[in-house]
């Protein structure tokens, strides 16, 4: 998830002003909603003759008592957002659009579950936007975790190493149509050569409400490329006890995410596509049986 080029620095600014007026939006909405409960609350109690208001005035100090909040202090990891992004000069890798379509699934869902395969600059914007929920990175680069670590501490993230190539795509294709491809289970104990098996255990324990596929790398032959993590994405999210996952797949302009996202998330799960970034969402499998792979 790490940006790879760099964009005309209007572009930045027009981005950073974006997501520091989402935040500042939240904020302002969060403290609407507070005075307009207050302001119905405080009428249900108003005396209702005229001079019983002038005799027993209402607090206007904050804090008042604790069924009445006037005042709120935003969280410090939004307040550390905000910091962050209004001094970054680097462009997040997703433009507004793309982002916006994740944003509206987490306006929903949030707090909840959500696993990002990439850890980048965007990292710290996600975990904010799903404030009170477990954000969870995985990542390829262990030198770049240590760095982002020190910047950001509070993060989440976890190493992972791949053993594939890019070039390996058209061969784990094929290998994805067997048997033991389609069937649903726990990817720790998946009989497909696509599985991941070397994640956390936490990872696989989690039901995960979002998962977006933004890593591995996958724009060079030498790269691992991200067959086994849309597969795997899908494989978790057919494998929850019940409910459905939503899965992002960024970069579906190439080749590998354009194929792997429509055979293993499947066409018939496909809700929205803006730009480079596709959203799925996939039902658990487990709480029907005989339901085909794909729709």
């Amino acid at each position: 998830m790490r940006g790879k080029l760099q964009y005309p620095i209007n572009l930045k600014i027009v981005s950073i002003c974006f997501l520091f007026l989402f935040f500042l939006f939240l904020i302002l909405r969060t403290g609407f909603s507070y005075s307009k409960e207050i302001a119905t609350l405080d009428s249900s109690i108003l005396p209702t003759n005229s001079s019983d208001v002038h005799e027993e005035q209402l607090p206007t100090d904050c804090p008042t008592l604790p069924l009445f909040p006037t005042c709120n202090k935003i969280p410090s990891s939004l307040a550390h957002s905000l910091v962050h992004y209004a001094t970054l000069n680097i462009t997040p890798q997703q433009t507004i659009n793309e982002i916006s379509v994740s944003l509206k699934v987490l306006e929903k869902k949030s707090p909840c579950n959500f696993l990002v395969f990439g850890l980048g600059h965007d990292s710290l914007m996600w975990t904010s936007l799903n404030h009170g929920g477990r954000t969870v990175f995985l990542e390829e680069d262990k030198s770049w975790i240590e760095k982002i670590q020190k910047q950001i501490p509070s993060l989440e993230s976890y190493h992972v190493v791949y053993n594939t190539k890019l070039t390996q795509a058209e061969e784990l294709l094929e290998i994805g149509m067997k048997e033991e491809c389609k069937e649903v289970s726990d990817p720790r104990f998946s009989k497909c050569q696509l599985a991941l098996k070397g994640l956390p255990n936490e990872v696989y324990d989690i039901e995960w409400d979002l998962i977006m596929v933004d890593a591995p790398t996958g724009y060079f032959d030498g790269a691992p490329g991200r067959m086994n993590a849309i597969y795997t994405a899908g494989l978790m999210a057919r494998n929850r006890e019940n409910g459905e996952t939503d899965v992002f797949v960024h970069d579906v302009n190439r080749e590998v995410e354009d194929k792997f996202s429509m055979e293993f998330l499947c066409e018939g799960y496909l809700r929205e596509q803006e730009g480079r970034l596709r959203q799925f969402t996939v039902p658990s499998h487990r709480t029907r049986l005989g339901r085909s792979f794909c729709p």
